[in-house]
């Protein structure tokens, strides 16, 4: 079974984000908040909360299916988990003789979905996805 958590438009550029969310890829749950409470980056404390949802998201979609198995969350781990880049917000910054530079303030996407392992029960997918896998 698996759950999603998105958080988008973090003030944050992709590249920065990628740096944190490359050491939880793959991990389970509970090292993947560990490693994150515990790094110095900004970053970290964004991908920390989208992946606290990403798990309230599992266990909250396990209470609606009564029919499935219910969900262990020491047995969950990040999957999948990816940072798009966001819009970018154009800034000028005035310098000498009236001319002006371009500040580039960069947003980024943040996608996390968690999984037991186990497949998806009569074949349903994550919202937003098709049976392709995306």
């Amino acid at each position: 079974m698996e759950a999603r958590a998105v958080q988008r438009h973090v003030g944050i550029p992709a590249t920065k984000v990628r740096q944190v969310i490359d050491l939880i890829r793959g991990k389970p749950v509970e090292e993947a908040l560990a490693i994150l409470q515990y790094s110095s980056r900004r970053a970290a404390r964004i991908i920390e909360k989208t992946l606290r949802s990403a798990v309230a998201n599992a266990t909250h979609r396990e209470d609606e299916d009564a029919v499935g198995p219910s969900v262990d969350v020491e047995a969950l781990f990040v999957s999948r988990v990816h940072a798009d880049e966001g819009r970018t917000l154009k800034r000028l910054r005035p310098r000498a003789r009236g001319a002006g530079n371009r500040i580039l303030k960069r947003q980024s996407h943040v996608t996390i979905v968690v999984s037991d392992g186990q497949p998806e029960p009569d074949g349903a997918t994550i919202a937003g996805e098709d049976a392709a896998g995306g």
